[in-house]
């Protein structure tokens, strides 16, 4: 599949799964799907996250402590937190949804717990979606920890789930408006 095809995809559970077993197989292969995920999302990549682990619904991720995500306190920056955090949720939340269905952030919330330093390892776990119906609000629960398994960061995202315009998801929804 050509690069431009790769970053066009509908992220859910069947592409972003197939490709991350796909890039598994691969020497670097997390490295190689890490860097499609970046620029599927060109912002989120400003932090240079790791993917870790991926299954639906599941995700980890991890991002190196450098300079340029500092702050004037010498530790990771808030914002690189909430960007890690954020990464982590789509990647949970993404890979489990089924066909058809798309989601957006609406809200967040997040608490900084101790000051960050050193590499962050972020992990969520999203709410199963239903195949049929499953439109409607979901929350992602994040955690990001230290080398040390400090709990740096809790975040929580409440995702918008909703058919996609061209999808079969569309047009199961048409059909049952139209019963």
């Amino acid at each position: 599949m050509p690069l431009g095809d790769l970053l066009r995809i509908q992220p859910n559970r069947e592409s972003l799964i197939s490709l991350w077993q796909q890039a598994n197989r691969l020497p670097g292969g997390k490295a190689i799907f890490s860097k499609l995920a970046a620029q599927m999302a060109p912002y989120t990549a400003t932090i240079g996250a790791r993917i870790e682990h991926l299954e639906p619904g599941h995700a980890r991720t991890s991002m190196a402590d450098r300079r340029a995500v500092r702050n004037h306190l010498n530790c990771v920056h808030a914002l690189a937190l909430a960007n890690l955090a954020e990464e982590t949720s789509g990647l949970a939340m993404l890979s489990g949804l089924p066909s058809g269905l798309r989601g957006i952030i609406y809200r967040f919330e997040i608490d900084y717990l101790v000051k960050a330093r050193g590499t962050i390892y972020g992990e969520a776990h999203a709410p199963e979606v239903p195949e049929e119906d499953g439109a409607g609000d979901y929350g992602v629960d994040v955690a990001l920890r230290d080398e040390a398994g400090t709990v740096v960061c809790r975040a929580r995202f409440f995702w918008r789930i909703g058919y996609g315009r061209a999808g079969a998801g569309s047009q199961r929804a048409q059909a049952a408006s139209q019963r």
